[in-house]
């Protein structure tokens, strides 16, 4: 866990590839008990990755992009923008495979797969959350109505942070996720906010995820 980070780098992470459905499915499942009608923000069009070319140009570090941080967990999630300033637990996978959500019951609350990349490290760091639970919004239901230049600090154990700025705001199938394109490596660090978005029925849930892109643009 995080509050026991001496410094010391972890064990080999798994590759995102693996585990692109095992996080859509779990998320998918995440909403019980609220009302439909009232449901949280979807991304604005003007946020998408809207071309090829601006997907394959943020593979491309900026002239000026600041050095990569060691690893180190991740403490503290803050989205000034829409009012996010929520701890961080560290989930791992649970006794079938699944990645475990923060816990419904606290609502002010995300997950940071312990396993995967540390935010500002080189690579792919992933922050999940509930969108709702059984009481009402939770600490990503306002994710989707994130602009593109708009800012995410992720604090860390080690005294440091990580600045994020956001360049996309999508929401995707989970009967077509595109893992390599969420969790592909873009040759920088950088950080996708998931939660769950899309249609909603009570049967099935919801039916997709809303995915944040978002790349290092600061250390402190």
């Amino acid at each position: 866990m995080g509050q026991e980070y001496n410094g010391s780098e972890p064990r080999k992470r798994s590759p995102w590839g693996l585990l692109a459905l095992v996080m859509l499915t779990g998320l998918a499942l995440m909403r019980n008990g609220t009302d439909a009608s009232l449901g949280p923000p979807q991304p604005a069009s003007a946020a998408a990755l809207n071309s090829r070319s601006e997907v394959e140009g943020a593979r491309t570090p900026h002239p000026s992009s600041v050095r990569p941080l060691p690893y180190a967990p991740a403490s503290r999630i803050r989205l000034p923008d829409i009012r996010v300033d929520a701890p961080i637990v560290d989930v791992g996978l649970d006794d079938e495979g699944w990645i475990d959500a923060p816990s419904p019951q606290d609502p002010n609350l995300a997950g940071w797969y312990q396993n995967g990349i540390a935010p500002g490290q080189r690579g792919t760091s992933v922050i999940v959350g509930h969108v709702d639970n059984a009481i009402g919004p939770a600490v990503f239901y306002n994710l989707g109505s994130l602009k593109k230049g708009q800012l995410i600090e992720v604090a860390r154990y080690d005294g440091r942070a990580a600045v994020f700025e956001v360049y996309g705001v999508e929401v995707f199938s989970k009967e077509d996720f595109p893992g390599p394109r969420v969790y592909g490596d873009m040759g920088r660090p950088e950080l996708r906010v998931i939660t769950c978005g899309g249609g909603y029925s009570k049967a099935d849930g919801y039916t997709g995820n809303v995915v944040v892109f978002a790349h290092l643009v600061a250390t402190r």
